[in-house]
């Protein structure tokens, strides 16, 4: 029976930030109005041994608990008057911690920005106002007739009789800070700190809204009809077809409501531009949240929206939690991207906690993808999702001819074909831009000895090291090892060292001796590493400094260049053979998501994929059936292999820095699958990752399958909290991935 503490103090059940699947019991603090102690709200509490604290949220109030009185320990700070997250963002995270089987604190601390999980202050930015004193408003400006920059100032703070900030004298004078000081020095001006906050405006828009087709026109009606309840809508449209703009005339309407919008997007990239269409559009408060962003910046959004001061966020994966008092939307942009799903420590999808979340709030979430996810197409044939199309780009756009470019035996100048070249100097020709799709970074990806065979590997990981040639070093894509250049095999000491295959380093290279009078840039994670590089190279290529695009995925989806009409995919086949059965889905939305960066104004777009497999059927269905029918096929085939969606996978990741230690657990794990799988869940393995060492690291996984959701997790509910308690778990690192989209 649990104990009821003998002097009937409050007992709080604190979720810690550590990997832990429980809440902690603590007494609450002396002297504290208990009617302030509100589920969550952060408190500081001691944790462990001797003097170490720790932040952790309030979720639960009781005056009951398992341990005894004389162990509980008392919460030493109660550092919010308000709760931080609602009863419903509580809940929220409540599922999530439950359906990924992770620790309820770990889980809840994702909810926050660090600044907050590190409990410091909550309050939102402050600016400097200025207002005059009595005396300053008797004033004259003849009394300053000698100080011609504090008289100027004077007179524009008499004009304002509720002071002014300083954001708004920086857009009236310039240098006036100096004079400020000195009229308050002389007691005319006083100033002090207001918190930044935002009224509503007098119009939403800055700009009004375009005209719609038939098709977008009906697709924001849908969406409108349901504002006020749940409702999962996938926006299916072809790229170019005007999805953006959809979106944008239902925020309007949700934004006239008085409600907050949360717009998800999976790639920092992708930001940039669809801040610039949000802020031309809308006379709103937008707030960003994405990793490029400061601690900093990053609380300030969150604040804004939580204290309902903005009314539109915008931000990647890691925005999904922002808290939103008055919640009206939520749409994820390229709803099918992988990045949305988390692949280190808390594994969740925010696609489908996004859906969770619309149902708890009961306002509709809309997915927008060209290319849907073959889950997501699966829904809306159950008809859990309504389904949306826009099958034509909008205005004069049409849609780009694609074509199989079959590169066998063809001379090849490193990776262009001459065939593709001679396309590229007619486009040029016309003054048109070349898009050229490569989705490997470095120089080349091997570097080999010609007289031994001798490859670079790394050696912490099952993986070729990349030839660098900019940098001048070897590179491991994996854990980051770098190393120089050798100039002698390491193993037969001869200098016939080459290099073998692709990188945007090599192509560019090659473009610059091929087309030498015609500029170029690459897109790529290592020329964009400076702050604000991605975003001048775009508006060079918007303005038309540029002739040639080259680049990876960065620049496979969102993008819009008017002038690009010639895309290449340089080496299709490399997605072709893999042993993940979510390779060919990835693939065929990488293809058509790169095709649609081409002819996408009124100008024609032809879109060239070099490969040495025509005939192959996944490539042969997209060119002459599209998507569509691509997914239809690929749907069957997990039908007929009873894979997702017609089944449900959950897969437990170990590694250890020991190559026996994986082994050991999983003979303990075996002893506790005997106990807890009666209900017919698959298991297969354990077997070695297919990238078996990574960072020093030994890898192995074990996959969970069942074709009921409900019966996979009635198993996992046993299994992962016998594993935590596994003496054998403390020697690995273990972790479980639930809807897995990368078995890698």
């Amino acid at each position: 029976m649990p104990n009821l503490h003998p002097s009937g103090e409050l007992i709080v059940k604190v979720a810690i930030p550590e990997p832990y699947y429980q809440l902690f019991d603590y007494l609450a603090p002396v002297a504290t109005d208990h009617s302030t102690l509100k589920p969550g709200i952060r408190l500081e509490v001691p944790f462990g041994r001797g003097i170490a604290k720790k932040i952790g949220v309030l979720v639960e109030i009781s005056q009951h608990s398992d341990i005894t009185a004389d162990k509980l320990k008392r919460v030493l700070r109660v550092l919010d008057a308000q709760p931080l997250l609602s009863p419903k963002d509580l809940r929220l995270l409540l599922w999530a911690c439950q359906y990924y089987h992770h620790p309820l604190g770990v889980v809840i601390s994702t909810a926050f920005p660090l600044a907050l999980r590190l409990g410091k202050a909550v309050k939102l930015p402050s600016e400097n106002y200025y207002q005059l004193t009595a005396l300053g408003i008797a004033s004259t400006s003849e009394s300053l007739r000698r100080s011609p920059k504090q008289q100027q100032l004077l007179a524009t703070l008499q004009a304002q009789a509720d002071g002014m900030t300083a954001s708004s004298l920086n857009a009236q004078h310039d240098n006036w800070k100096a004079a400020a000081q000195q009229l308050i020095n002389k007691q005319l001006l006083q100033v002090s700190s207001k918190p930044l906050t935002s009224t509503a405006p007098q119009t939403l828009t800055k700009t009004p809204a375009l005209s719609s087709n038939p098709a977008q026109q009906a697709a924001v009606d849908a969406v409108c009809a349901s504002l006020g309840q749940f409702g999962v809508f996938l926006l299916e449209g072809v790229t170019g077809s005007g999805k953006t703009e959809v979106y944008l005339q239902i925020i309007h309407a949700v934004l006239a409501r008085g409600q907050q919008v949360l717009v998800l997007v999976p790639e920092i990239t992708l930001t940039p531009q669809l801040e610039q269409r949000f802020q031309q559009r809308f006379n709103v408060s937008i707030a960003l949240s994405h990793s490029k962003l400061t601690d900093q910046q990053r609380a300030a959004a969150w604040l804004h929206m939580q204290q309902g001061q903005g009314q539109i966020m915008l931000g990647t994966r890691s925005a999904l939690f922002t808290p939103l008092p008055r919640a009206g939307l939520i749409i994820l942009d390229e709803e099918h991207d992988a990045s949305f799903k988390q692949q280190d420590g808390f594994r969740f999808s925010a696609r489908d906690i996004a859906v969770v979340r619309a149902k708890l709030l009961h306002i509709p979430v809309l997915l927008g993808s060209a290319t849907p996810s073959l889950e997501s197409l699966h829904n809306v044939m159950l008809q859990r999702y309504q389904w949306l199309h826009l099958p034509q780009r909008a205005g004069t756009a049409i849609a780009p001819v694609l074509q199989l470019l079959d590169i066998r035996n063809k001379t090849m100048h490193e990776g262009l074909s001459e065939p593709l070249l001679a396309q590229m100097r007619l486009t040029l020709a016309k003054k048109e831009q070349v898009l050229l799709f490569l989705n490997r970074r470095g120089f080349a990806p091997t570097l080999i000895c010609h007289g031994c065979g001798w490859v670079a590997r790394c050696l912490r990981c099952d993986a070729n090291l990349v030839i660098h040639a900019q940098d001048a070093c070897l590179r491991c894509h994996h854990c980051g090892t770098e190393q120089r250049i050798p100039s002698h095999c390491p193993a037969c000491k001869t200098p016939k060292l080459n290099a073998l295959g692709l990188g945007t380093e090599r192509v560019e290279q090659a473009l610059a001796n091929l087309f030498p009078y015609h500029t170029r840039v690459r897109l790529d994670r290592d020329s964009t590493q400076r702050k604000g590089s991605l975003e001048h190279y775009l508006h060079q290529i918007n303005q038309g400094e540029v002739d040639i695009i080259l680049g990876t995925q960065m620049l496979a989806k969102g993008h819009h260049f008017p002038n690009v009409t010639l895309v290449a995919i340089l080496d299709v086949d490399s997605g072709l053979f893999s042993i993940d059965f979510h390779a060919p889905e990835k693939l065929a939305q990488m293809v058509v998501q790169v095709a649609g960066r081409a002819g996408r104004a009124d100008k024609p777009g032809l879109v060239v994929l070099q490969t040495r497999q025509p005939e192959h059927p996944l490539l042969t269905t997209l060119i002459r059936d599209g998507y569509q029918r691509f997914a239809q096929t690929a749907l069957a085939e997990r039908k007929a292999a009873a894979l997702p969606p017609f089944s449900y996978q959950a897969l437990l990741r170990v590694e250890a820095q020991d190559a026996d230690a994986p082994a050991v657990f999983f003979e303990a794990v075996k002893l506790l699958l005997a106990q807890h799988n009666n209900n017919h869940t698959l298991v297969l393995g354990p077997v070695a990752a297919p990238m078996a060492k990574r960072a020093g690291w030994h890898r192995y996984q074990l996959l969970f399958q069942h074709h009921k959701r409900k019966e996979l997790h009635k198993f996992l509910d046993k299994l992962i909290p016998a594993l935590a308690k596994l003496k054998q778990a403390k020697k690995v690192r273990w972790s479980l991935d639930v809807d897995p989209v990368d078995l890698y």
